[in-house]
Order: C-alpha cells, then structure tokens, then sequence
C-alpha cells in the first residue's frame, strides 16, 4: 500500500550532512592532534545507524552531525584529561540494553559523558548511549537544547520502553540526586536505587549491564549538599566543594582524576513488572552487588586519584 510504502521509506537512515561550512573550516583550522580526534569521532558516530527525518534529526532530538562537531571537548576529555580506562565493554550485548551504574561527581555528570564516550570511542562496534536526564535539566536555557542534541531525552518511562524498542542503550544512574551531589565523606557508598529501572527491564524484557565507576567521586570533592543554594540555579539540591560556587563556570571542570569503568555480566531477570516494591527490591540489590563489586575492582586497580 502507498502509505505503507512512505512509512518504510521514512525509517530508512538518511545520509550524513557533507563535512562543508564552518564545521569543516574548524577542523582545518584544530591542531594535527586535536583533528585526528575529531576525524576519528565522525568515522565511529557514521559507523552507527540511525534513522533521522530531512532535517538530520531523530525522533527524540538527536542530530549526529551536530554531536560530531561538539562532543570533541568530551573525547579530549576521555582520552587525555580523564584518561579513562575501560574492562569487560566487549560485555555489552547488542541490541537493547541498560547500562546501571554508580553517580557522582556533584558538579558535572562526568561519568554519565565518560560511559557514552567510552561506548562511543571504545566499544565495538561503536555505540551512542541515551542518557535519561531529570526533568529539571530541559528546563536549563541552551542546556536542554543542547542535550537531546547529542542524545539524552527526559527519562520519563514512555521515552525509556520507546527507545528500547528501537534498539538503543540507556545508561541510567539509580541513585539519582542521592548519588551526584554528596559530600566526599560518603564516597562510593551506594544510595537508595529507585525501583523503576527494573520495572522497566521486566517489562521489555531487556538485560541490565552493571557498570561500576571510579573517578567520578574525586573529580569534585564535595563539602556539603545545600537545598538552598539548589533553589538558587533551579535544581533540587546543589553541592558546595573545594571550587563550586567560587570559581564560576570554572569550577565544572574536573580534576585530572584518572577513570575506570568496569562494565560486569549482562543480568537478565523474569518476573512481573507490577510486582510490590518488597520483590522488585530484591532484583534491584542483585544489580547493587554487582555495581559494588565493579567500584571494589576499580579500587583495588588504581594507585591514587590520578593514576
């Protein structure tokens, strides 16, 4: 049928913008290293299909030739500030998957970038992690514009199971604000999980990677977390560390801890999705355990912060 016809045609990957205009004039213009990493970032984001309508965008707002041209700073980042360095990312099943892992870093998601950075440039094949961001964050003027640009979206559950069904990763961080913004007093001890994840995973029928990071805890040590001064920048609590509020815009970038990703077994549980919260739990601590054993690993691997 005709309209059949146009449904199939308009799932179909549309090609990539041509690398020309301003884009293209600055990455003659970068550093022979600083365009080797750039050049090798648009080769890995190509290799990756994606349907996008005539506007080079997704459904959820993900443009990849604009994620090309702005994540250079995170692929720096990963590659010479933060140095991070990954074990079991050929874990990973293809296809739908949840990534959970552990939070923190109270200024700056930086090992939310680092572990789609890592799936990006580490991974093969190569693969471009949805982020699911608190609602507060769309809300932020250019910042929510720019995230589902580079593909985050609201993690609300009809986003979740819809990307899922496309196939997508997600990396979800359980703990939420609990997890970000604590002080360093309370380093890697694991928050309370929310039970959604799982709820989720039961539903779609979808296998949970733990990942368990360290680094994002030393990156911006905190002092104290102030509701009060979160009420300041629109968000629900806000940290108060060794540079955040003094130093401004400064103080987002992180000390040149070195970052360890261990990515554990793929978890795949049966049950039902709308069971009572006492039975979800208990999955939900299975997942805990492993993410624990993965930060024990990472430190026991490391010789201090930065190495």
């Amino acid at each position: 049928m005709p309209g059949e016809v146009a449904r199939e045609r308009a799932m179909l990957p549309r090609p990539r913008p041509r690398d020309t205009g301003p884009s293209a004039l600055i990455k003659r213009l970068l550093p022979p290293p600083l365009r080797k990493v750039q050049v090798e970032l648009e080769a890995r984001l190509a290799r990756i299909p994606t349907t996008l309508n005539e506007f080079g965008v997704d459904p959820f707002g993900y443009e990849p030739h604009f994620a090309a041209q702005v994540l250079l700073p995170l692929a720096l980042a990963h590659r010479y500030w933060l140095r991070v360095a990954t074990t079991g990312i050929e874990r990973v099943p293809g296809g739908r998957v949840l990534l959970v892992a552990n939070h923190g870093g109270n200024t700056f998601a930086w090992d939310g970038a680092m572990l789609s950075m890592s799936m990006l440039l580490d991974a093969e094949p190569p693969r471009v992690v949805r982020g699911m961001a608190e609602y507060y964050l769309t809300t932020l003027p250019f910042f929510g514009t720019l995230m589902h640009r580079v593909g985050s979206v609201v993690g609300t559950p009809s986003n979740c199971a819809q990307l899922l069904d496309r196939g997508e990763a997600i990396m979800v961080f359980p703990e939420g604000e609990r997890g970000f913004v604590k002080p360093y007093t309370e380093r890697y001890q694991l928050q309370r999980f929310g039970l959604g994840f799982m709820r989720l995973a039961l539903e779609t029928d979808t296998p949970i990677v733990p990942v368990g990071i360290v680094g994002n805890e030393e990156q911006s040590p905190g002092l104290l977390r102030s509701r009060w001064l979160g009420k300041l920048v629109g968000a629900p609590v806000a940290p108060i560390t060794l540079t955040f509020p003094w130093l401004g815009l400064a103080s987002f970038l992180p000390l040149p801890v070195k970052f360890r990703l261990h990515f554990g077994e793929p978890l795949r549980f049966d049950g039902d999705p709308s069971e009572e919260d006492a039975e979800i739990q208990k999955k939900v601590d299975v997942v805990k355990d492993a993410i624990r054993a993965g930060i024990a690993e990472g430190l026991a691997a490391r010789r201090g912060w930065f190495a």
